[in-house]
């Protein structure tokens, strides 16, 4: 009785670890072909060669790009990160390399997702950075920059840490020192948070940071990833990368969010896609997009690890 007691036990298991797998493969999207379509006048940016993880655009053009993420798995860049801006109104499209001024250490400098705040009171621009500077899950900071466009710099202003924002991927900034980030680890350790995928547990989650409280907002995600706002300020849209899928949420009192719906990306490689596909490549030109946003009829990608890529949109 006993050993059919352990053979079943042991048949249970291996079933449960196989269904696991079967959801790990389909999760990393294994099997899927991706056709290619491109877009009119594409242009590699110069300068940038290892990544443009993130970026932000400004009302008059000029985008904000985030480049040289070193991560454990990932390529690795050589040097420190930078930041770049690129005028998306200039033919050239030539990025220019921001100086990093103030009580930052540069040399360790390693940016991830980035966002913009624009003061209505005095226009001033604040520039919100994930930054890991020991190259580790598990070690984030947001730095804030004061972005001074005639001197082609940022000043760094302020580093905050909490035990909260512990794998910090995304943020989006909502005042000059308050924001949403996104945790795409539900541990600060890699093997943790592995496991918890494997058995399918959604723990990661999304936190409001702000001088007076930081709180989680929004949980149930297996890897919270990129985070945005809607432009009325009232919805929230945070990307589960594990899930495939984007959930929105709205803003309330207190800085709380309210489940709304989730966006599920169905088909998009069908001839009737749910979602419409702008632009796709297998790998020969532009690898690992992690972020694209449109300006003035052109169309700005960016990756994880590799270049960045600027289009004319149909």
């Amino acid at each position: 009785m006993n050993r059919l007691l352990v053979a079943v036990c042991v048949a249970a298991f291996a079933v449960i670890i196989g269904q696991r797998i079967f959801k790990l493969m389909e999760m990393s999207l294994y099997s899927r072909e991706i056709p290619q379509k491109h877009l009119p006048n594409c242009q590699l940016l110069k300068h940038i060669d290892y990544g443009s993880e993130d970026l932000s655009i400004l009302r008059d053009g000029l985008a904000i790009i985030s480049t040289g993420l070193n991560y454990p798995g990932l390529p690795q860049s050589e040097g420190p990160g930078k930041i770049y801006t690129l005028d998306l109104l200039d033919p050239r499209l030539t990025p220019v390399e921001l100086q990093i001024k103030g009580d930052l250490d540069r040399d360790s400098f390693n940016p991830h997702g980035i966002s913009i705040f624009t003061d209505e009171t005095d226009k001033s621009v604040s520039l919100f950075v994930v930054n890991h500077p020991n190259q580790l899950i598990g070690d984030s900071q947001v730095d804030i920059f004061r972005f001074v466009e005639e001197e082609n710099a940022i000043v760094h202003l302020k580093t905050i840490r909490h035990e909260l924002l512990h794998s910090v991927n995304d943020i989006v900034a909502v005042g000059p020192e308050s924001f949403y980030a996104t945790n795409d680890h539900s541990f600060p350790n890699e093997l943790l948070h592995m496991l918890t995928v494997v058995l399918g547990l959604p723990w990661c989650n999304v936190i409001y940071y702000s001088p007076q409280e930081v709180k989680v907002v929004g949980d149930g995600f297996l890897s919270a990833n990129g985070i945005n706002i809607s432009p009325d300020k009232r919805y929230l849209y945070v990307s589960d990368i594990l899930d495939h899928d984007v959930e929105v949420f709205e803003r309330r009192r207190g800085e709380d969010l309210v489940y709304v719906k989730v966006i599920r990306i169905q088909n998009i490689l069908s001839e009737k896609p749910i979602v419409t596909q702008v632009y796709a490549d297998d790998g020969h030109v532009i690898m690992g997009s992690s972020v694209a946003a449109p300006y003035g009829g052109k169309l700005l990608i960016g990756t994880v690890y590799h270049k960045a890529l600027c289009c004319d949109l149909k």
